[in-house]
């Protein structure tokens, strides 16, 4: 099984539906044409097809591109359901839910807190 680590520094979730008819090329030139994005960082960027059902992961390793896909044979991935242009921002976590089914954007966790002092 193939799940990022914890060495990703963040997760782009792309936030339009893609032509699963792209490959390594055309998604790293959305990256770099929509996201705005360095596309060799260490960072994976995920896009999904309009019925939900499949997703894909590219990211660069050390030399060279990878391309990871997933397709659900029954359900859906869980998106957001605000209309947005901007690339939704994903920890390691909440992306290794999203691809368990976890509907991100309904079990959101508690927020986490910076204490400055306790009296």
């Amino acid at each position: 099984m193939m799940r990022p680590d914890a060495k990703v520094e963040k997760v782009y979730l792309y936030p339009k539906p893609v032509d699963f008819r792209k490959s390594i090329d055309g998604l790293a030139a959305l990256v770099e044409l929509d996201i705005k994005v360095a596309v060799f960082d260490p960072v994976l960027f995920v896009f999904l097809n309009k019925p939900r059902n499949r997703v894909k992961i590219l990211y660069w390793e050390r030399n060279g591109f990878c391309l990871w896909l997933k397709r659900l044979e029954s359900e859906r991935f869980k998106t957001s359901p605000d209309a947005t242009d901007e690339a939704i921002i994903l920890s390691v976590q909440e992306l290794n839910w999203l691809l368990d089914g976890f509907d991100l954007w309904r079990n959101r966790p508690h927020q986490v807190l910076t204490p400055r002092y306790v009296a």
